[in-house]
């Protein structure tokens, strides 16, 4: 038999179930693929907000964590700032203003904050460190720290100040 159109009734009929049947199979098949491309969908939005989650859990505070290193700094500098022939005479106050300091640190430690606290000779980072001035001093290489003015700090992974330090600019 050569392609001919089915002539007979019940031959027609199972033509149309077959073309029905490939129809039904084709918009199956169109149904799982939308139904497996929202399900991946879902879950990258499952993800991305379990990510973004964490990320608020992490770094949420940053606003206030920066908002409380001048207070640090404050601290610190009212205990270099007593000279030494007052500090017979002031040491329940400098040991207040030492205890509030190191309760501040450890509050800071405790919510991920961390010093970064170079020293001289150290060498510069440009991730790390921000230069407020050059200097060439005697004795050191180019790009070692000189001073410190103020101590860095990490949140986590992440910069919330940079130290601030002054660097050499000796040639060599």
């Amino acid at each position: 038999m050569s392609q001919e159109e089915p002539t007979s009734p019940v031959e027609l009929e199972e033509f149309e179930t077959v073309d029905e049947l490939e129809v039904l199979r084709a918009e199956r098949d169109e149904l799982r693929d939308k139904f497996m491309r929202v399900l991946a969908d879902a879950e990258n939005s499952r993800k991305r907000a379990e990510r973004d989650r964490k990320e608020a859990e992490m770094y949420g505070g940053t606003r206030l964590a920066r908002d409380l290193l001048p207070v640090y700094d404050n601290l610190n500098r009212a205990i270099q700032a007593i000279p030494e022939e007052s500090r017979a005479a002031s040491a329940a106050l400098i040991e207040g203003v030492e205890l509030t300091l190191r309760e501040l640190t450890n509050v800071m430690t405790k919510h991920g904050i961390t010093m970064i606290s170079p020293a001289v000779g150290d060498l510069f980072d440009p991730q790390l460190h921000q230069a407020m001035f050059e200097a060439p001093l005697p004795g050191t290489k180019a790009g070692q720290i000189i001073q410190v003015a103020t101590e860095g700090f990490l949140l986590h992974d992440r910069l919330l100040r940079p130290a601030q330090v002054g660097v050499s600019s000796n040639p060599g």
